[in-house]
């Protein structure tokens, strides 16, 4: 069963992980971020278990969901030419990333989270996003990323 710890301990390392990938890209570029991002990917999601719904903040066009690993990994760090748009979210230099709870829900193995989350960069600069995640846990008992949509705040 999953709990709410659960639920925490995986925003905080897809958080953690995300921090990790940006200061990998600006201290040692491409490549060092690339092979982070693929093992974020594998350590938080769970493409082992079926498509990922996939829908990242700033895609657009037939291009906008992604559940491959491909498609995921490309909106983090960018550098692929079936998704020419993309700008490598996780290059942003993050240094932080926190969350504030909308709200969850939890039924046995499948949890559903909603809520904001912001991350800051090098510079101080807060960029807040709205998230949901939807996770299950796997056969081994790890609580996996199954579903991730993100969105900016609506501005009216």
């Amino acid at each position: 069963m999953i709990t709410e710890s659960d639920l925490t301990a995986a925003r905080q390392a897809w958080g953690d992980g995300l921090v990790a990938i940006s200061e990998a890209f600006d201290a040692d570029g491409i490549d060092a971020a690339t092979n982070l991002a693929d093992r974020l990917l594998d350590d938080v999601y769970g493409f082992e278990l079926g498509p990922v719904l996939f829908k990242p903040t700033m895609a657009s066009g037939e291009k906008t969901f992604r559940p491959s690993k491909a498609g995921a990994l490309s909106y983090f760090v960018a550098h692929d030419s079936d998704y020419p748009l993309d700008g490598g979210f996780a290059l942003k230099s993050w240094r932080k990333v926190t969350t504030e709870t909308a709200a969850s829900f939890i039924e046995g193995d499948v949890a559903m989270w909603m809520g904001w989350m912001h991350f800051t960069d090098k510079d101080g600069q807060v960029t807040t996003v709205d998230k949901s995640f939807g996770y299950k846990k796997d056969q081994d008992g790890v609580v996996r990323l199954v579903l991730h949509h993100s969105s900016l705040p609506f501005q009216p």
